[in-house]
């Protein structure tokens, strides 16, 4: 998941001024799609989906009360899942959607407002989002990200809240609160984690991208270290259950063969019974008749004798 604040600029952008810029932009997808007959997607917020562009500038240039000509007056944010992440999100394009539009609801934006330490929930943030479907210098088959235009001061337009800050959970001077983004990132994989039952490896996680990004040689060496130990560690799992499967296999083998003779024998033995039931008074009269001849030729031998 990556997720980023789009520094302020004097194009698209510019945040000290009305956000139309930003929202036309962010409608230039849906031309295209269009054009295509594909289906568009409107702008969304915590409760209501297909807001029209007006209703967005309207509200975020009305939400500036105290706030100086030269202050943001609102964030560009991006949350772009990747190509894996995306399919754990529906199979379907519509499915991904709908999934986006609950995972930005029900964890990102919580998440966003917790992380302000000023006691905020996901209602006091003022924000819309909009979804787009491709990416021009991408080479991923799935693409689906989402823009989200975050007002600067809350729903009730009375306190500042500014992502980019760089203090963390002040409590004096004049900014109290501040934003921990780190944080924010960390609990933001989370809970997509939790909301799609999604088992993320090590290698995708922030925690391991932001150690190889930004810290010292050694810690980069011992996350490494970790993550080839625990790809070990599953090869070597895999290949137990690879012997257990093999053995069960043949162990299998081996019983159905046995039970195969036991029952060949069994029916041998039956045939054998069966026989000596069927031919037995056979059996019993001709023995009676040889008998009786060896008899007649001992009385012929000994005859003569005489």
């Amino acid at each position: 998941m990556h997720i980023d604040f789009a520094p302020p600029s004097k194009g698209t952008y510019n945040n000290a001024g009305s956000s139309w810029q930003l929202a036309n932009y962010l409608e230039h997808e849906d031309l295209e799609r269009m054009e295509k007959g594909i289906y568009t997607e409107g702008f969304f917020n915590l409760t209501d989906d297909n807001i029209y562009k007006s209703m967005v500038i309207k509200d975020i240039d009305s939400n500036i009360g105290q706030l100086l000509k030269t202050d943001a007056k609102f964030y560009a944010i991006h949350v772009s899942p990747s190509e894996k992440e995306l399919r754990a999100m529906g199979n379907t394009e519509q499915e991904k959607v709908e999934a986006m539009k609950r995972y930005i609801r029900e964890v990102f934006i919580p998440e966003y407002a917790k992380n302000f330490n000023k006691e905020l929930s996901a209602s006091d943030i003022k924000f819309f989002g909009k979804i787009h479907f491709d990416r021009n210098r991408s080479d991923n088959r799935l693409n689906m990200h989402c823009h989200l235009i975050v007002s600067r001061k809350d729903q009730a337009n009375k306190q500042k809240l500014s992502p980019l800050t760089n203090h963390k959970n002040t409590k004096r001077g004049i900014i109290k609160g501040g934003f921990d983004r780190i944080n924010l990132f960390q609990q933001a994989e989370q809970g997509f984690d939790k909301l799609f039952g999604y088992d993320r490896q090590q290698a995708e996680s922030f925690d391991y991208h932001n150690t190889m990004k930004n810290s010292s040689i050694f810690e980069q060496l011992a996350i490494q270290e970790q993550q080839f130990t625990g790809e070990k560690k599953s090869e070597v799992q895999q290949s137990g259950e690879k012997v257990n499967k093999i053995s069960c296999n043949l162990d299998s083998k081996e019983d159905n063969k046995h039970s195969y003779i036991q029952q060949n024998n069994s029916s041998d033995d039956s045939l054998l019974s069966i026989f000596s039931l069927g031919d037995g008074n056979n059996y019993n009269a001709t023995s009676a008749e040889e008998l009786q001849a060896q008899k007649r030729k001992r009385k012929k031998k000994k005859g003569i004798r005489r």
